[in-house]
């Protein structure tokens, strides 16, 4: 059984936010690239957005780019967006389709879907050449609930299942890994990536930046059940009975056999490095948070239903997607005055509130890998 906390039973008093310098600073920035974003496995998206044998996005993150693909037996596979002939860009759009091989358009070298070299012209009159040695570079991939992870950093990472293992089928009553992608809309916020995070991990500041949301959203109801470490998150209730939607209203089919509580809630999680949950009774938003520098992150969020609920006649998806990107509207732009904020030379370090203890948890484990 799931132990769910008030808010203010797991607060630890005296907690402070962060100093200036880890929203500002770009060695700082350089230090969470290697203990953070190439430690922790990342999440590319869903594994709906590529239905089909041969569907691919591009993963773009640091300076890398990965090809994610579904391949002929149906397996995602993740390969770096570089050809092992010059180490050529190979795939310029973002989004598309192979029919049964990737080609690099400079020099016609190409590979399987499973990443193996086939074809690579003159290279047969080479009579050291091995072929097999020259597959594309692969990264390492994990599916959770439908959800695809990366691991960028360099050398064996450690097993998907230790790192994650506060996760493994904690929310597999949504059933998530069956839903089906709908809506994705990418922002960019001039903020840095943890202000994301912390204004997420909180809803003390919901009455008065999210009207609509404190409308449908009970904030003084928030429990949590991860309370530490890398993931973080619990519910709030609703107070519609329904769901977060523009009218308060469900609308689309529920996602899971799920009991009476689990129908009034929705349920917010974190999740190190990048995601950030959103589930509702009948659909999951989603936000992928991609930092770019100290004051610039990419975010990109999209809007999963049940498989079947697009057959329904009362099929309303847009009045979950219209709450969330208002919503969304409303927490980037507090997120750049944050930004605005930290990097005056008036700031200093201010006290968490009872309400703030998920931002006070985020930044002790923050500070624990950072090495502070």
């Amino acid at each position: 059984m799931v132990t769910f906390h008030k808010t203010s039973d797991t607060f630890k008093t005296g907690s402070m936010t962060l100093p200036q310098k880890y929203y500002t600073s770009d060695e700082m920035f350089e230090r969470e690239q290697e203990r953070i974003f190439n430690k922790y496995w990342t999440c590319a998206g869903h594994q709906s957005r590529i239905p089909n044998p041969g569907d691919y996005f591009l993963l773009e993150l640091f300076g890398e780019s990965l090809i994610i693909l579904r391949d002929k037996e149906n397996q995602i596979r993740a390969f770096y967006n570089v050809c092992r002939h010059r180490g050529t860009r190979i795939c310029e759009a973002a989004e598309g389709q192979f029919s049964n091989s990737i080609q690099c358009t400079y020099h016609a070298w190409t590979y399987g879907l499973d990443g193996k070299l086939i074809g690579a012209p003159f290279m047969k009159e080479v009579e050291d050449f091995r072929w097999g040695e020259y597959p594309l570079q692969t990264a390492p991939i994990e599916l959770w609930e439908g959800f695809i992870f990366v691991h960028l950093g360099l050398g064996e990472p450690e097993p998907f299942a230790e790192t994650y293992s506060p996760l493994i089928g904690h929310l597999s009553q949504w059933n998530m890994g069956s839903l089906k992608s709908h809506t994705r809309i990418p922002y960019d916020v001039n903020s840095n990536w943890k202000y994301v995070f912390q204004n997420f991990n909180e809803c003390y500041h919901c009455p008065t930046i999210h009207p609509l949301l404190n409308k449908y959203a009970n904030y003084t109801s928030a429990e949590n059940d991860l309370i530490e470490g890398p993931f973080l998150g619990g519910f709030l209730n609703t107070t519609s009975g329904g769901s977060m939607t523009v009218t308060g209203r469900t609308c689309a089919l529920p996602l899971g056999n799920l009991d009476e509580g689990e129908m009034q809630r929705g349920y917010y999680y974190s999740i190190l490095s990048n995601l950030l949950l959103n589930i509702h009774p009948d659909y999951v938003m989603f936000h992928l948070v991609f930092p770019e520098a100290p004051g610039q992150s990419r975010v990109v969020s999209e809007w999963l239903f049940h498989p079947d609920a697009d057959q329904q006649p009362d099929f309303r998806p847009q009045e979950a997607i219209e709450f969330w990107h208002e919503t969304n509207l409303q927490d980037w732009h507090v997120c750049e005055l944050g930004q605005q904020g930290v990097e005056s030379k008036a700031y200093t370090l201010g006290w968490y509130t009872p309400r703030e203890s998920l931002l006070a948890a985020f930044d002790e484990h923050y500070l624990k890998i950072m090495g502070d």
